[in-house]
This record gives structure tokens, C-alpha cells and sequence, in this order.
């Protein structure tokens, strides 16, 4: 892709006036323009400041430095590279830390890159070939073969997912999530949602060998990364909603 395709591209994916990008640059509402339309060539100091100033993820910061010529800013290190050990290090003690409930760790595609012990629990009777590392966990929660038999509220949920894809599509392009969230859709039962229904704040309510789970979930990721990898990791801890799911959890744990 050019570079005035990517710029205007992205600026309107974030429903920002040329003026408005300009301000936050700290350069002119006209040289936003020129850029644009092609009559000028940005430096690459200018390229990051536009990046930083949309907001965009490393991945796409990287992605409009190589439409207007440049090398990327951010490397993308394997997580299994010795730089990284502190990064592994602290995922496995977040993970320990999070027992007796579950946790796992994701990548950008939602590919599962780390698990805690708790988390066999909620993927108890899935199909093989939807477990184990590499394993995507979003067709893991959807599939007919992985949870979705078990989850009492499985339209909501499926919304859910498909909602935090689409959002994630929308800041950050990618063709496997695109092609994920269209096979995804097809899971998505045709029953309606509830009116109580929030979209963003919705629990999990799961069926299993000791009783039906009822969970809460919190999204954490790297806020200062400044490597593409680390930068899209996201840590899913699983909190229990009510005192039946804690003790539940803590029994299965003992076990």
C-alpha cells in the first residue's frame, strides 16, 4: 500500500479530521493534506509522530513506516528468544499467582500461548484438536465440538466474542481475524439475546463435572512494550462471579 492510501486510511478508521491529526502531530492541517494526496514526502520522524498520534498498535505503526519507505521502528521478537525470558518469567507467575482459577494467555489471532492448570476445567470434553498450545481459543469457546455445548448463555457469549474480534479487526487490520470472525459467525445460534443484555460486560455461565461456573473476565496486556510481540499478548483471567463458582473452583483445584 502507498503511503497517502495508508495515512488517509487510518485516519478515517478513527473518524479523525485532517485538522484534528495535524494538532496532535504538532504540524498544519495543510501538510496533513499535502501528505495525502501525495505532494509531499513525510520524513521518518514525521511518519512516527502520525503513527503515535492515531494510536495505531506497533504492528501498524511498522506497517506505515514500510508504505512511506522506511524500516520498521519495532521489532517482533519470538517469545521463545532469550531477551524475552523476563517476559515468560512474569506470564508464568501471573498465571501461578491467578490459581485456583483460570488464566491464559493469548496472542494477537487469539492463539493460545500459555495456560494456567485451572483452565483444563473450562476446556473439560473439547475435541483434541482444539486444545493444547497453538490452539486458538476463540474457536475453542465457539466451536460445536469445544465448549459451546456447555455454556448456558451461549448466544451472548458468541456476540461477545465476535464483538471483541470485530473491535480488535477495527484497530488493528488482519486477514486471519477477518477470515476467523466469518467462520465464527456461523456458531453463533439464532436464538435472540435478553434485553438485559450489555454486550461488553458479559458473563460466562458454564456447565461442568462439579456444577455450572458462573465467571467474570479481565483483559491485561503490556501497557509500556515497545516490541510488536509483547505488545499483543493479553493475559484472560477468569474471577469467579458468585461464592458457589469459588468453592467450585478451590475444590477442583485441591483435587
Amino acid at each position: 500500500m502507498d503511503f497517502p492510501r495508508a495515512l488517509r486510511e487510518r485516519r478515517l478508521r478513527r473518524r479523525l479530521s485532517q485538522l484534528e491529526l495535524a494538532e496532535r502531530a504538532g504540524t498544519t492541517q495543510r501538510h496533513v493534506s499535502f501528505l495525502e494526496n501525495g505532494r509531499s514526502e513525510p520524513g521518518r520522524a514525521m511518519v512516527v509522530r502520525l503513527a503515535e498520534s492515531l494510536d495505531l498498535p506497533l504492528r501498524e505503526r511498522n506497517s506505515l513506516l514500510l508504505a512511506a519507505g522506511y524500516a520498521p521502528a519495532y521489532p517482533r521478537t519470538s517469545l521463545d528468544d532469550p531477551p524475552l525470558a523476563p517476559v515468560r518469567a512474569a506470564l508464568t507467575h501471573v498465571l501461578t499467582g491467578h490459581l485456583p482459577y483460570p488464566a491464559i494467555v493469548v496472542d494477537h489471532h487469539g492463539d493460545l500461548v500459555a495456560a494456567n492448570e485451572a483452565f483444563a476445567l473450562l476446556a473439560d470434553g473439547a475435541a483434541p484438536d482444539l486444545l493444547g498450545p497453538g490452539a486458538n481459543v476463540y474457536r475453542l469457546a465457539l466451536h460445536p465440538a469445544g465448549l459451546a455445548p456447555r455454556i448456558v448463555n451461549l448466544a451472548e457469549w458468541c456476540r461477545h466474542i465476535l464483538d471483541g474480534i470485530h473491535a480488535e479487526i477495527l484497530r488493528n487490520p488482519d486477514d486471519r481475524l477477518g477470515d476467523l470472525h466469518a467462520e465464527l459467525r456461523r456458531y453463533v445460534p439464532a436464538e435472540p439475546l435478553r434485553p438485559d443484555h450489555l454486550g461488553f460486560a458479559v458473563p460466562l455461565h458454564l456447565r461442568s463435572a462439579g456444577g455450572e461456573l458462573r465467571l467474570i473476565s479481565t483483559i491485561t496486556t503490556f501497557a509500556t512494550a515497545v516490541d510488536v510481540t509483547i505488545a499483543e499478548l493479553k493475559l484472560e483471567a477468569f474471577l469467579p462471579a458468585d461464592q458457589p463458582t469459588a468453592t467450585l473452583l478451590r475444590r477442583a483445584a485441591a483435587r
